[in-house]
């Protein structure tokens, strides 16, 4: 049976390829899982028009990325923890701590694109980056203070 491939798959071929695969693997397997459709000419047009699609979805989100950049280069995230002698502090600053304090300040940002390499362990003023999109990095300052 001859398989139009949605996504690339190793072993058979790239997204896109046209490849003769058993019909028990293409009818269980490849169609089920979404990985493949039953080459013909009805399934071509179907998945070109789900690459403009996907496409059209990509720039849509990159261009409201960028915007949401723009708007997080001006914005600071002020945390306050405690902290004992020396200006030691009691724990650390996480992504997710940042994730809140910006979520309260009406930006709703996953922790886990906030790239902070280490916990923040001392007061001070730091710059974050933010990974909006595969092709849109930002920054927001964040200051660390005492209570």
């Amino acid at each position: 049976m001859k398989v139009l491939l949605r996504e690339d798959y190793k072993g058979l071929g790239e997204a896109g390829a046209v490849v003769k695969v058993k019909d028990g693997f293409a009818r269980n397997f490849l169609i089920p899982q979404g990985i493949a459709y039953i080459a013909t000419d009805q399934n071509q047009k179907r998945y070109e028009n789900d690459l403009k699609q996907q496409s059209w979805r990509t720039e849509r989100d990159k261009h409201k990325a960028e915007e949401l950049a723009k708007t997080l280069e001006n914005v600071s995230c002020t945390i306050s923890v405690q902290v004992g002698e020396e200006d030691k502090l009691f724990g650390s600053v996480t992504a997710q701590n940042i994730a809140d304090n910006l979520a309260e300040q009406g930006y709703k940002i996953d922790r886990r694109k906030i790239q902070l390499d280490e916990p923040i362990k001392s007061l001070g003023i730091y710059s974050v980056g933010i990974k909006l999109h595969q092709d849109v990095d930002a920054s927001v300052k964040v200051w660390v203070v005492k209570e």
